[in-house]
C-alpha cells in the first residue's frame, strides 16, 4: 500500500489516493478464489475443486477483481488512514482511479475528520439567572397534590354531581341497533372530566344509585366515520355514586403524609424543596445559556458526517421515546404527516448546535489540561449505586470506566466556565401597552402530537371522545 497524496478539503475533509501494490492484489486474488470457487461451475470438475487457472482460462483473468479489489481495498484504506494518523468521524466515500489491472489499482477516499477547534472566549461570560422565588400559593398547591393522592372514593347514596365517580352500564344504539364499541359495564367515569362524547356526561349529572336512563347524544363531524354526525341513544344504568373524601389539612394529615408531626413543619419543608428545585432549573439554565455561547464562540469546519450522525442519533432516541408510550413509530409518522426524512432534516439544526458544544467541551478539557483520577471515578460509582439503590458492581458492569471519565471531565469544564461567569438579572419582556407579557414556556414543556396521544387507550368505547383522526 502506497498513499500516492494526503490532501485537505473543506468541511474538514480529506482526499487520500491510495495504490494498491501487484503483491498486495494478487494476496486479495487469492482469497477472492478461494471465496468464490464453489460457486462457479467447471465442467469435469466437483464444487470448489477447479483449479485458479483452468477457472481464469474458461472466464478470464478478471473474473476473480471484483472479488479482489471489495477484499484489497478496506486494509489499504485503513492502513493508509493509520499512517497519516487520521482522527476519522465517518465513512469514507471511495472510487477507483484508472483501470484495474493484475499491476494492482488505485483508489481515492474522501474521509471526514475530527475537525480543528479553535476556542473563543469561554470565561468571563455573562447569563441571565432568575432569582428564585416560593409563594404561599405553590406551597398549597403542592399540598393539594399531596391531598389527591390521599383521597378515598366513598360511596354517597344522593344525586350524582360533577366531581363525583359514577359507576355504569351503557350500551348505545344507532337506528335502534347496537353498535361496536358502544358498549361498557362497571365503567367508573369521573362526571365532568369530558373524557366522554359531549353532552352524555352533563345528563348522568343528576341520577342516582339504581336509575337507568336513555340518553341522546349526536356524535361530533370528526368522529370516526360510522359514527360522525350521527345521533345515537345511550341506554344508561347508575349502579353507584362516589364522592371524594378529600383529607383536612391538619397536623394529622401532616403526620400521615410525611415524617412531620405538624402542617407547619410540612409547609416549611415543602417550602424549601420547592426552592431547592428551582435553584436548579435556574442553575441549568444559567449554564444551558453560558455553554451556548462557549459553543458559538468556537472557529471549526464541522464535518457533514458528525452532523448527520448527531441527528440519527436525535432521531433514535425519539423512536424510542415513541414507543416507550406505546405508540408505533410508524403510527406516529402517518397521524404527524410526516416522514423519517424530514424528522432527520428538522434535527440537523439542533444536531449542529449539539456537535458544536461537544467540540467546545473536548477543546475546554484539551487545553485545561483536564484529568479524572481512579479515586474520582470509584466515588462516582459509589454516588451513582447509592442514589438509584444499585449494588455498586452491577453499576461498574453497565457502565465502563472510560464513560464515567468522560462524564467528569466534561462536567469538570462546565464548571470552569460557569465558576468565571457573572449572573445577571433576566430581562423583563414588556407588552406593546407597556404591561408585562407572561413568561415564555420552556421548549421543554412543549407537548408533541405523540405525548398528546399517549394518554388515548389503544382502543375505546364509543360514547368516549375520539377523533376521526386519531381512529385512522
Amino acid at each position: 500500500m502506497n498513499v500516492k497524496n494526503c490532501e485537505n478539503q473543506e468541511k474538514s475533509t480529506v482526499a487520500l489516493t491510495v495504490e494498491v501494490s501487484a503483491e498486495e492484489f494478487e494476496a486479495a486474488i487469492v482469497k477472492a478464489y478461494q471465496k468464490m470457487r464453489r460457486k462457479i461451475n467447471v465442467p469435469g470438475f466437483r464444487p470448489g475443486k477447479a483449479p485458479r487457472k483452468i477457472i481464469e482460462g474458461m472466464y478470464g483473468a478478471e473474473v476473480f477483481f471484483e472479488e479482489a479489489v471489495n477484499i484489497a481495498m478496506p486494509d489499504a484504506y485503513e492502513a493508509a488512514v493509520a499512517e497519516k494518523g487520521l482522527n476519522v468521524v465517518g465513512y469514507p466515500q471511495v472510487e477507483l482511479e484508472g483501470e484495474v489491472t493484475k499491476e494492482g489499482f488505485t483508489f481515492k477516499a474522501v474521509v471526514p475528520v475530527y475537525p480543528e477547534v479553535k476556542l473563543g472566549e469561554y470565561k468571563g461570560l455573562k447569563a441571565p439567572k432568575a432569582a428564585v422565588k416560593v409563594a404561599a400559593a405553590d406551597v398549597d398547591d403542592r399540598l393539594k397534590e399531596m391531598a389527591d393522592r390521599n383521597t378515598r372514593l366513598v360511596s354517597a347514596d344522593r344525586e350524582a354531581k360533577n366531581g363525583d365517580m359514577a359507576v355504569i352500564d351503557f350500551e348505545g344504539f344507532l337506528g335502534g341497533k347496537s353498535f361496536d364499541g358502544g358498549k361498557g359495564e362497571n365503567h367508573s367515569l369521573e362526571l365532568g372530566s369530558g373524557s366522554f362524547v359531549p353532552g352524555f356526561e352533563e345528563q348522568v349529572v343528576g341520577m342516582k344509585a339504581g336509575d337507568e336512563k336513555d340518553i341522546n347524544i349526536t356524535f361530533p363531524t370528526d368522529y370516526a366515520p360510522e359514527l360522525a354526525g350521527k345521533d345515537v341513544v345511550f341506554k344508561v344504568k347508575l349502579h353507584e355514586v362516589k364522592e371524594k373524601d378529600v383529607p383536612t389539612m391538619d397536623d394529622e394529615f401532616a403526620k400521615d403524609v410525611s415524617e412531620f408531626d405538624t402542617l407547619e413543619d410540612l409547609k416549611a419543608d415543602i417550602e424549601k424543596k420547592i426552592a431547592d428545585e428551582r435553584e436548579q432549573a435556574a442553575q441549568q439554565t444559567f449554564e444551558d445559556n453560558l455553554m451556548q455561547q462557549v459553543a458559538e464562540n468556537i472557529t471549526a469546519d464541522v464535518p457533514d458526517a458528525m452532523v448527520e450522525a448527531q441527528a440519527r442519533r436525535f432521531l433514535d432516541n425519539f423512536k424510542n421515546q415513541i414507543q416507550q408510550q406505546g405508540i408505533p413509530y410508524d403510527q406516529y409518522l402517518k397521524m404527524a404527516g410526516m416522514d423519517e426524512a424530514k424528522l432527520l432534516e428538522d434535527a440537523r439544526e439542533p444536531a449542529l448546535r449539539q456537535v458544536r458544544l461537544d467540540l467546545a467541551l473536548a477543546a475546554i478539557i484539551k487545553d485545561e489540561k483536564i484529568e479524572v483520577s481512579d479515586e474520582e471515578v470509584e466515588s462516582e460509582y459509589k454516588t451513582m449505586a447509592e442514589k438509584y439503590s444499585i449494588e455498586l458492581e452491577n453499576v461498574k458492569k453497565y457502565l465502563p470506566a472510560e464513560q464515567i471519565k468522560d462524564q467528569l471531565s466534561t462536567r469538570k469544564a462546565i464548571e470552569i466556565v460557569r465558576d468565571s461567569a457573572t449572573a445577571t438579572e433576566p430581562e423583563e419582556k414588556k407588552a406593546e401597552d407597556g404591561e408585562e407579557k407572561p413568561a415564555k414556556k420552556s421548549a421543554a414543556k412543549k407537548t408533541t402530537k405523540a405525548e398528546d396521544d399517549e394518554e388515548k387507550p389503544a382502543k375505546k368505547p364509543a360514547a368516549r371522545k375520539t377523533t376521526k383522526k386519531a381512529e385512522e
